[in-house]
């Protein structure tokens, strides 16, 4: 399986279209109303459709795990670098590394984003986050966009320094949170269809698109457990926080019993938080095991869990 590596400035590649393509966006008139502001998507979007844009969701946390565009929710082993988005206006990547040494569960401990050039509105810019290092500025110390007209219309800021970082893309419909708990990294996107859509067949390796490849979705049978906390303590840890028995309890109790660190719970009360801004149906903001056709109760999965044939992956579609 193909896996990007990206350099510190990440990859270059010609100007993009004007902004994701909208149809009738012209240019500037001498009269009349003013032509809709190319660096705001939403706006645009709406003022042409007269209805506001969908969007999507995705997240990575944990051990860890994907929730996609699709509602897919996959435990992954991805160890180095893997695409979360490449598409024509924004590149996603996660390093990940064993969660310790001969396990098979990986955490993410580097996230690069690279917010690719769009003429009205930004240049080029590149955020990345390494554990212990959770910047609240892109690679050049710019907090926005640059002088272009639209520059303010990418921002980066904090609430939490060190720990939580918040980038909004106006211009692309989009936002992105990274945070960082127990040493790993999660990230969590909501972006417009239209950009999440602008890409390539050669663009389609992408885990916020078609969740993890098979070749890398953990195996039930796999038995790695970690440290010395046990089924019922994990239980009770992750439902302090998640009281509801969906794919983010069962990722938690994942990654409590997998890591042996309590301090895993905040991977998955955290992606759920997001998850219920970010998700334009909150409907599906629970996901469960059944959903995918195959009957797993909470009840089997512990028994499971208890036997040592431990529930690596969950595939909800």
């Amino acid at each position: 399986m193909i896996q990007h590596n990206c350099s510190r400035q990440g990859p270059t590649a010609p100007p993009p279209p004007r902004g994701p393509a909208l149809p009738g966006s012209g240019p500037v008139r001498s009269s009349g109303p003013p032509a809709p502001d190319p660096c705001d998507y939403e706006g645009q979007f709406s003022r042409l459709h007269g209805r506001p844009p969908g969007f999507l969701h995705c997240a990575s946390f944990g051990d860890p795990h994907v929730r996609s565009f699709h509602h897919h929710f996959h435990t992954c082993r991805v160890q180095g670098a893997w695409p979360l988005l490449d598409n024509d206006f924004l590149f996603v990547q996660a390093t990940s590394s064993p969660v310790a040494s001969g396990a098979n569960a990986t955490a993410t401990r580097k996230l690069t984003i690279i917010f690719k050039n769009m003429q009205e509105c930004i240049d080029q810019k590149v955020y990345q986050a390494e554990v212990d290092n959770l910047p609240a500025a892109f690679e050049d110390g710019s907090i926005n966009g640059g002088h272009r007209p639209g520059g303010s219309s990418l921002s980066i800021r904090t609430a939490n320094p060190g720990n939580h970082v918040e980038i909004r893309a106006a211009y692309i419909g989009t936002t992105i949170i990274i945070r960082q708990s127990a040493g790993q990294l999660s990230f969590s996107i909501k972006v417009a269809e239209d950009v999440a859509r602008a890409f390539s067949a050669e663009q389609d390796l992408q885990l916020c698109v078609g969740g993890c490849p098979p070749s890398q979705r953990l195996s039930r049978s796999d038995r790695s457990r970690r440290g010395a906390i046990n089924i019922d303590t994990a239980k009770q840890l992750c439902k302090e926080g998640l009281p509801v028995e969906d794919a983010y309890f069962h990722s938690c109790v994942f990654d409590v019993l997998i890591s042996g660190d309590p301090n895993f719970t905040m991977a998955a009360q955290a992606a759920l938080e997001d998850a219920r801004a970010f998700l334009p149906d909150l409907e599906k903001l629970h996901l469960f095991p059944s959903d995918a056709g195959v009957p797993l109760s909470s009840g089997t999965l512990l028994a499971s869990l208890m036997s040592g044939l431990f529930v690596l992956w969950l595939c909800i579609q």
